[in-house]
């Protein structure tokens, strides 16, 4: 008989207490259908100008605190991993609620599937949409990988140096996923492993105004590393996106919402059509790089 899997629940955190609490009640021994002496969670906080560390001590003395390297999202996983014990690492977000059958599902996919290395789960909203600023990473049929909820062997993980770390916001999920399909390896979709991710408002203000900025960074690091993909990432892909938002969900929404986030959802066609034209001049500074090389 197959030995059960142990798993070690990774969750990166920074300054988000209240939202990290919630996460954590939904891991709770007893809350989880899997048996608590089956998994481990280990909290990594990126935190600097307050941590979770009393928090997690007092209400959750089950759950292992550690300090994050405040290096960035990818960065922090991975130091999330270097203490854990399992077999199995289970990757969620503060922001995300773990469902009782989260880690049982998995479970059970790996004594199914006893090949596989890499399993995916569902992420789910919490209600309808009330606005078109509220984003969410919504997979309800697989192919993502979004680092809120998939379950990976610590040994392939650690094969594979984990999430690559200059990724300092975003996209270090793409690019681990992107290696794992060039390596062949497949992660088979578990709907039953779900965890709710509730909407989140994307701000006009100040804050929203950087997240393009960080976009922008995330995307050219992971087409520097992966030129080929500006095979799909182009100015043609943005374009359509561009297009298809704005007929299928834009023009709907302001409508249905009554135009509650519409500022929001055309600074996202904005940003969408400078990528266009980013990518173009980004694609001639790579071919120019690739025909100095070759001239040497």
């Amino acid at each position: 008989m197959q030995p059960k899997p142990f798993f070690s629940v990774i969750i990166p955190t920074y300054h988000r207490n209240a939202l990290l609490a919630k996460c954590l009640d939904c891991l709770t021994p007893g809350r989880q259908m899997l048996a608590p002496e089956q998994y481990e969670v280990i909290v990594t906080d990126d935190g600097s100008q307050t941590t979770a560390a009393q928090m997690v001590r007092e209400h959750y003395p089950w759950a292992q605190w550690v300090s994050g390297p405040r290096t960035g999202n990818g960065a922090n996983r991975n130091n999330g991993a270097k203490y854990a014990k399992g077999e199995w690492l289970a990757f969620t977000d503060d922001d995300c609620l773990p469902d009782p059958q989260w880690l049982k599902a998995y479970s059970e996919a790996i004594a199914a599937n006893p090949t596989s290395l890499v399993f995916e789960g569902r992420t789910y909203v919490d209600r309808p949409k009330y606005s078109l600023a509220e984003k969410s990473p919504v997979n309800e049929t697989g192919g993502y990988l979004w680092s809120c909820n998939f379950a990976i062997r610590q040994d392939l993980f650690e094969s594979l140096a984990g999430f690559d770390e200059r990724y300092r916001y975003s996209f270090a999920d793409v690019d681990l996923g992107f290696r794992l399909r060039k390596l062949k390896y497949e992660f088979p979709f578990i709907k039953a492993a779900s965890v709710c991710h509730p909407w989140r408002l994307q701000s006009g203000s100040q804050d929203g105004w950087k997240k393009p900025n960080i976009y922008r960074e995330s995307i050219f690091t992971y087409l520097s590393l992966h030129p080929t993909e500006l095979k799909r990432l182009n100015t043609p892909y943005y374009l359509k996106q561009t297009l298809r938002r704005l007929v299928r969900e834009t023009i709907p929404g302001i409508i249905k919402f009554r135009g509650r986030g519409i500022k929001e959802a055309f600074l996202d066609h904005i940003e969408a059509l400078k990528m266009a034209f980013l990518i173009q001049d980004f694609r001639k500074q790579i071919n120019m790089m690739a025909s100095k090389l070759d001239d040497n």
